[in-house]
C-alpha cells in the first residue's frame, strides 16, 4: 500500500509515524513533511506544497498512490478531495462543501441550527458598522467573537467588555489581521464549563467513534493569556464518560451527519467535535474536519488497530468493517513553542537534545528545519513531546522528562497540562 500524506506539522509527523506501523504500508510520501517525518524509514519527504493541488494530484496519479491522507484544513477548504475523487483516486477527507463545517463558522452554526444540535446562541456580523451597532445595543458581556473563516486557530476572542469587543472588530474588519477570513464575524453567547474534544471517523450517515481529549489553548499556565493553536493535550479525559459519549453521539454526531447527507453534502473524514460541558448539558463550540493538533499526538499513540487499514475502510464506505482497539494507557503531549509565540515567534535558534533517545516519550516535529546537521526553530510551535503511562500522572512524568531533554533559546511551554484533572486527584 502506497500512501500520500499531505502536511508538514506535528500532526502530520504523528500521522506518518502511525501509518508507518502498518504492515500493509510499503511506502509513504509526505508533502512536504519535516525533519521528523524524514527520519521515518518507510517515508520519503517530497517538496510539494500543501496548497499546490495540481502537483499533488499529478503525483498521486503517476506514482500509483493507493490512499491520500490530508492533514491540514487549508487544502480541504480549497477542494483537494473533489479534485482527487473526480480523477478516481481514493482520498481520506471531506469535500470542499462538507469542509465548510470548519472553513466557515457561519455555515457550521447554520447546520447546527437546522440539525437541532445544541450550541451557543449566535449572531452573524457582516460589516464593521453592523458589528459596532450590535455590540452597543444588543450584546451581553463577556461575549465570544470568531472570525468566520480559517485563522490558524487564532481567530477566536473572548471579550470581557464592549471596548474590548469593539477593538477586536476593528482589528479583524478594518485592519484585516486575518485577511478575508475576517470578512464576517460570528458573535456567540459566552458559555461556561470545561472543554473537551471528541473524534469520530465518518462516511455519510455512518461513523466509528474514536476517543476524547482535552486541549489547552491558552499560552500561560492556569489557562491564562492569549489563545494559541494549542500548548498541549491529553487523552482520554475522565470528564467525558461513556454516558456522555452516548449522549453526544445521539444529539450531535448522528443528527449532523444525517443533515449533511440529506442536503447533498455527505461528510467523509475525521469529525472533530469541540464541546463545552455546560450545566444544561454538552454544547458544540466548533467542528474541525481533520485531526486536531496537538490532539493527534495523544490520540494516535493510543490506537492499537492497523491505522492505515482503518482509514481505508472508512474511505471505501466500509464503516461497519472498521474497528478501533484502544490502549488503556493515558497519553499527554506538551508543545515546545518559540520565543514570542503566538504573535511573533522567533526563528533560527539551534535545538539541542532532539537526536537523543527519548526513554518514555515520543518526539514529534512541528516547526523545525535542518541547516546542515543542525536542527533549528522555524515556526511558532517547534516540537511536541508525547509520553504515555498507565495513569495520567505517569504519562505526565514521562512527558516532562522528555521536555527537559530538549533545549533551545526561548523555549516556551506549559508545566500544567491536564492540571484540572491532576489537581482533583491530589
Amino acid at each position: 500500500m502506497r500512501i500520500l500524506l499531505i502536511g508538514s506539522g506535528g500532526r502530520e509527523h504523528a500521522l506518518c509515524w502511525k501509518l508507518a506501523q502498518s504492515p500493509r504500508v510499503e511506502k509513504i510520501f509526505t508533502a512536504p513533511g519535516n525533519p521528523g517525518t524524514a527520519q521515518i524509514e518507510k517515508n520519503e519527504n517530497i517538496s510539494i506544497a500543501t496548497t499546490d493541488l495540481d502537483a499533488l494530484l499529478g503525483f498521486a496519479s503517476t506514482e500509483g498512490i493507493d490512499l491520500t491522507v490530508v492533514g491540514p484544513e487549508q487544502p480541504l477548504a480549497e477542494g483537494i478531495v473533489d479534485r482527487f475523487q473526480q480523477r478516481g483516486l481514493q482520498i481520506f477527507g471531506p469535500t470542499q462543501a462538507a469542509a465548510q463545517l470548519e472553513s466557515s463558522k457561519q455555515f457550521a452554526k447554520n447546520r447546527m441550527d437546522e440539525a437541532g444540535v445544541p450550541t451557543a446562541k449566535y449572531q452573524v456580523l457582516t460589516s464593521n458598522e453592523n458589528a459596532q451597532i450590535f455590540l452597543q445595543k444588543n450584546a451581553s458581556y463577556p461575549i465570544v467573537l470568531k472570525a468566520d473563516g480559517l485563522a490558524a486557530g487564532k481567530g477566536v476572542s473572548i471579550c470581557q467588555s464592549r471596548e474590548e469587543a469593539e477593538d477586536y472588530v476593528r482589528q479583524v474588519m478594518e485592519q484585516k489581521i486575518f485577511g478575508s477570513a475576517g470578512a464576517k464575524i460570528v458573535a456567540e453567547e459566552f458559555l461556561e464549563g470545561p472543554e473537551v474534544s471528541f473524534f469520530v471517523l465518518a462516511n455519510g450517515r455512518e461513523f466509528l467513534a474514536l476517543t476524547s481529549a482535552q486541549d489547552h489553548k491558552a499560552l500561560e499556565e492556569g489557562d491564562k493569556g492569549p489563545n494559541t493553536g494549542g500548548m498541549g493535550a491529553y487523552s482520554p479525559t475522565p470528564l467525558f464518560s461513556k454516558e456522555l459519549q452516548n449522549q453526544v453521539e445521539q444529539t450531535v454526531v448522528t443528527p449532523l451527519l444525517n443533515h449533511m447527507a440529506d442536503r447533498g453534502t455527505p461528510f467523509l473524514g475525521v469529525l472533530y467535535v469541540g464541546l463545552i460541558l455546560t450545566a444544561e448539558g454538552p454544547k458544540v463550540l466548533e467542528f474541525n474536519v481533520r485531526f486536531g493538533d496537538p490532539e493527534a499526538q495523544v490520540v494516535l499513540p493510543r490506537i492499537h488497530t492497523d491505522f492505515a487499514e482503518l482509514l481505508l475502510h472508512i474511505t471505501r464506505g466500509q464503516v461497519r468493517n472498521a474497528n478501533a482497539i484502544w490502549s488503556m494507557e493515558s497519553a499527554m503531549t506538551v508543545v515546545l513553542a518559540a520565543s514570542g509565540y503566538p504573535l511573533s515567534p522567533r526563528k533560527g535558534d539551534p535545538i539541542l537534545g532532539w537526536d537523543q533517545p527519548q526513554t518514555h516519550a515520543t518526539l514529534f516535529h512541528a516547526g523545525t528545519r535542518l541547516e546542515g546537521n543542525q536542527l533549528i526553530t522555524s515556526g511558532g510551535r517547534v516540537l511536541c513531546v508525547t509520553g504515555t503511562g498507565e495513569t495520567l500522572e505517569e504519562a505526565a512524568r514521562n512527558t516532562y522528562a522528555g521536555v527537559e531533554q530538549i533545549q533551545f533559546e526561548g523555549k516556551t511551554f506549559r508545566r500544567d497540562i491536564g492540571w484540572r484533572v491532576l489537581k482533583e486527584k491530589t
